[in-house]
């Protein structure tokens, strides 16, 4: 058995990884604003199963000044860590949340809290 399994895991070694690489994404506060911003932005869209694009110009809210540069490298990790996903229209950049991705943070950060000792 993998050092990263655990009997009994909901999640195998590559799993783990996968959600490593998110959490690492999300760490850094701009990465977490935008994707916030982009979550929120896209809530009502998500609750119905639709994906919902937003131009990146807009989700820049809150996260003060930044270069072109510095919003490719926060938009890039975020969808190298299966957060979200880009697409070109014409000179602005689309992004949507990745409905798998948050599926797959949702599932490691739901817990059944009757299992939880109470202190």
């Amino acid at each position: 058995m993998p050092k990263d399994d655990h009997p009994g895991s909901r999640f195998a070694g590559h799993d783990v990884d996968k959600l490593a690489r998110m959490f690492r994404a999300l760490a850094n506060p701009k990465r977490l604003r935008l994707f916030l911003n982009l979550l929120d932005e896209s809530k009502l869209d998500l609750a119905k199963g639709r994906v919902h694009d937003c131009f990146l110009a807009k989700l820049l809210g809150g996260l003060g000044e930044l270069g072109a540069p510095t919003v490719s490298h926060h938009v890039r990790e975020l969808s190298d860590a299966g957060l979200i996903t880009t697409q070109r229209e014409g000179k602005q950049l689309a992004c949507s949340v990745d409905p798998v991705g948050l599926a797959t943070l949702r599932a490691a950060l739901s817990f059944n809290t009757s299992t939880v000792a109470k202190s």
